[in-house]
């Protein structure tokens, strides 16, 4: 037990390493998804000095890490194994080496589940507004990056336009089966019915997506921290400076 108490949890998702320092902080990171096998999840105890010296001039916040995959190599971490799956929710995860936590695994996506990220932004909120989203096949890799204008909106427009904007590409591609994930619990809560709508211009959206949702075989929202949900909210940036409605589509399939 006393070992235990200097615990520490390495996710890999994507380019960002987080480094946790509580069971329940990684778990509210991963998520209940089975379906998310880009997320890799490594435990190991007493975080070495250097490590913390050099991950502190990384920026620390509330004792968690995030650093980018392209700051992290291979001896960083001393002596890290596989998480036990059934410690994280009964999410089920890549077993992967530590030497993987750095490089990714080539392999040909499947069609099946799509993975939605999604972000809005407002500048002045309300203010200039753009949606983004990053749709990935089941394995993690990228299919497309979108981005459209807003017009004139709040943050909380934006987001609802982000979501509508990534499922309806994911099932214009054939998708039925999206998992959606963001950093906005407004959304992610009004979405799943946990909170209520008091805005009719939010109950508005929210009645879209949920419409969107009839038409998968199965649908998750789920919420995720901003450090994660980076590629969407570059995407979101860019659309600040398109026109209301204008759309584009990066296709990174081919």
């Amino acid at each position: 037990m006393e070992k235990e108490k200097d615990a520490f949890y390495v996710v890999r998702k994507g380019d960002i390493v987080g480094i946790y320092k509580s069971l329940s902080d990684c778990q509210a990171q991963v998520g209940n998804s089975v379906c998310d096998p880009s997320v890799s999840v490594f435990k190991g105890y007493s975080l070495a000095k250097e490590t913390e010296e050099y991950l502190n001039a990384r920026g620390l916040q509330k004792a968690t890490y995030t650093v980018n995959a392209a700051d992290v190599n291979e001896d960083l971490f001393k002596d890290l194994v596989p998480c036990p799956f059934q410690q994280i929710n009964g999410s089920s995860f890549h077993a992967m080496g530590p030497s993987k936590i750095i490089k990714h695994e080539s392999s040909v996506p499947e069609q099946g589940l799509c993975i939605v990220e999604f972000d809005g932004a407002a500048k002045g909120n309300p203010g200039p507004a753009g949606a983004g989203a990053v749709l990935r096949a089941e394995n993690g890799q990228v299919l497309c990056r979108l981005h459209e204008g807003v017009g004139i909106a709040t943050n909380n427009v934006a987001e609802y336009r982000a979501v509508l904007l990534g499922v309806k590409h994911a099932l214009q591609k054939g998708f039925k089966r999206i998992s959606v994930q963001g950093d906005s619990n407004l959304v992610v809560n009004q979405v799943q019915g946990k909170w209520k709508c008091k805005n009719d211009n939010m109950a508005m959206f929210c009645k879209q997506v949920k419409e969107l949702k009839d038409k998968c075989v199965s649908f998750e929202i789920k919420h995720v921290y901003r450090d994660f949900n980076s590629e969407a909210d570059a995407q979101a940036n860019l659309g600040v400076h398109l026109r209301d409605h204008q759309v584009v589509v990066v296709d990174e399939k081919n």
